[in-house]
């Protein structure tokens, strides 16, 4: 093939291209969106997804259970491992393989009932480091009795599909006070223990990254403890719940009469939530952990709308899959 044959240079088409404009063939703006596409806008280094958003045991086809993943420089920390938090970091494009730290509030099965899969998953990605999980006892019982139950599966894989052993690669770290729970090149993450009977300990986190500062309540009523660790935060993720529309919860499920009475002992009114956020001083309230969370009769405005009476900054509604 001669030279002269093989096609013209970028540089040639580029120079093409705007002699078409300049002659008017070529709208310009079509031609300065093309421009725009090549140069891909820069990720913040500290992002926030909210994974799973809905409150209870229960599944339901409106939203995954409790479950969000914070990133600093690309590199994830997430914090609760309810139902579905595995397929929601891949629907993220979250490599599982990346997943290195585990942080768990507490242990109601909402919020903790995939962490051994999360760590499984993991593994069977690709993972081959070392894996630090942190929360309140019993997680390492939790994190032995998982990883005896998938014994079998396991042991066949590592010689089968040359995998390393697993067991080695989990590191928990256990604590029932609050206090600094871990730091490294990217966060310092700090805990305080919360009021969510008759669950005990129960724990809020406050993640400080060198872009931003973000506390996730976990399940607790309104409590001194997590406005003291709020204070001065950027963002509060904080659990909610819509008090008026329990009765319909309690249309559709058995054993209602006790369950509503456990709700709101133990959980923050989308009222007080307002006022929390205020005493904090945070800048942003993100809603989360929604009780009812599969009540279609819901709209948006009737989650923000008490908290904003009391609260003047951001208020967001969180949705699965929501980036902060």
């Amino acid at each position: 093939m001669k030279k002269e044959d093989r096609g013209i240079s970028r540089r040639q088409f580029l120079g093409s291209s705007l002699a078409v404009v300049a002659m008017g063939l070529i709208p310009k703006k079509m031609f300065a969106q093309a421009k725009d596409t090549r140069t891909p806008q820069k990720k913040s280094a500290t992002r926030v997804i909210l994974l799973g958003t809905g409150g209870g045991p229960r599944a339901n086809k409106k939203a995954n259970q409790a479950a969000l993943v914070i990133l600093v420089n690309n590199v994830p920390y997430v914090v609760d491992c309810g139902c579905g938090v595995s397929r929601q970091l891949v629907f993220s494009d979250i490599p599982l393989r990346t997943i290195k730290s585990i942080f768990i509030t507490h242990n109601h099965s909402d919020h903790n009932l995939e962490y051994g899969n999360l760590i499984y998953n993991a593994w069977v990605s690709g993972f081959k480091g070392r894996i630090d999980t942190y929360g309140p006892p019993p997680l390492e019982k939790m994190t032995k009795l998982f990883l005896e139950m998938n014994k079998y599966d396991i042991d066949i894989r590592i010689p089968d599909e040359g995998r390393p052993p697993l067991d080695p690669m989990v590191h928990v770290h256990e604590f029932t006070k609050g206090g600094l729970v871990m730091e490294d090149e990217n966060v310092k993450v700090t805990a305080a223990v919360v009021n969510h009977p008759p669950v005990v300990p129960s724990f809020a986190y406050r993640f400080d990254t060198p872009g931003r500062s973000i506390v996730f309540s976990g399940d607790t009523t309104p409590c001194d403890s997590l406005i003291k660790l709020s204070q001065g935060a950027d963002i509060l993720i904080h659990e909610v719940i819509h008090k008026q529309s329990l009765a319909r919860l309690m249309a559709r499920i058995p054993n209602a009469d006790r369950l509503v009475e456990h709700i709101v002992a133990c959980h923050t009114t989308v009222e007080d939530v307002g006022k929390v956020a205020k005493a904090c001083g945070v800048k942003k309230l993100v809603l989360t952990h929604f009780v009812p969370s599969d009540d279609l009769t819901l709209t948006d405005e009737m989650w923000r709308g008490p908290a904003a009476k009391e609260f003047n900054g951001e208020i967001v509604v969180g949705k699965d899959l929501l980036e902060i």
